[in-house]
């Protein structure tokens, strides 16, 4: 697989807020961009796959869980530039939500860490400002859609 770094044009990533008894599903990231720092499961897209299929892939890989992927939530950019303002990173995150359905969680692929948290334990895990921003999108969706939180 060709390097993600200094991309010619941006990369589709899937994002996944993963609910299961009113907690969300965290992983710790393994590889850079935000290498160390807690995250929602995913990863790039693959040719042919589709966009939920390719969020079915990423958190059975780096997780080992099965979902029922219910909606798009967002889509949001995440851009890292270097020191001389070249574009290091560049993903067009697809942002969905979606419900466990079967699995047991360990941590794999490129997570080297994976958790359940409740909303309010959120802060401690220091989560990009929009990762935090999809996950309290991903309740309302999830609520409007299933008439349920999760």
């Amino acid at each position: 697989m060709p390097s993600r770094a200094y991309p010619d044009r941006p990369i589709v990533g899937v994002g996944v807020v993963v609910w299961r008894g009113g907690r969300v599903l965290l992983v710790r990231r393994g590889n850079p961009p935000r290498a160390g720092s807690w995250s929602l499961p995913g990863g790039a897209q693959e040719l042919g796959e589709t966009v939920f299929e390719a969020a079915r892939r990423e958190v059975r890989e780096e997780t080992g869980l099965e979902i029922a992927v219910v909606e798009v939530v967002e889509v949001v950019d995440s851009i890292h530039r270097d020191d001389a303002g070249r574009v290091a990173y560049h993903y067009t995150l697809i942002d969905l939500v979606a419900v466990a359905a079967g699995g047991e969680l360990a941590a794999a692929d490129d997570a080297i860490d994976a958790v359940w948290a409740n909303p309010d334990e959120l802060p401690r895990f220091q989560l990009w400002s929009e990762t935090a921003r999809v996950i309290a999108k991903s309740q309302a969706v999830l609520a409007t859609v299933r008439g349920t939180p999760d």
